[in-house]
């Protein structure tokens, strides 16, 4: 045990985030992400929703302050009139650790697929929420 790290930052989830480096990124996946979108490296958070460990993982980890929008989320599908509920809890969290809030930009699910496969790791939760989905792009400590 170590002194103020919340302990839904397991080992292994420290270990990528202290490994991760200026503008990798870190996709935080809701209970229906889809394993082909995983890249090679997923932590598995079952049992948490994304809000806490967006939370515990902002103490720690900068959002990159050079690029417009840091935070990536999943767009709604066209013709989907469901408004994001978990978004604006999101951005609650991102206040309280970046001076401009998340800064994020929706973007379609399949580009989201894309890009997914690219980070650096996936934190694979139980998020029950439509549309929870993130990705974070680390900045500069």
């Amino acid at each position: 045990m170590l002194k103020g790290i919340p302990p839904i930052l397991t080992p292994e989830l420290l270990k990528v985030l202290m490994e991760m480096g200026h503008g990798d990124e870190l996709v935080l996946a809701d209970g229906n992400f889809p394993k082909f979108a995983h890249p090679a490296n997923v932590i598995r958070l079952d049992g948490h929703g994304i809000p806490e460990i967006l939370d515990a993982i902002l103490k720690f980890m900068p959002l990159d302050p050079y690029v417009e929008h840091p935070t990536i989320l999943m767009e709604v599908l066209p013709n989907d009139p469901y408004k994001p509920e978990i978004w604006p809890r999101y951005r609650e969290i991102g206040a309280k650790y970046e001076k401009d809030g998340l800064r994020e930009i929706a973007i379609n699910k399949f580009e989201f697929y894309e890009r997914a496969k690219k980070a650096y790791a996936v934190v694979a939760t139980s998020e029950a929420a439509l549309y929870a989905n993130m990705i974070l792009k680390k900045g500069v400590v």
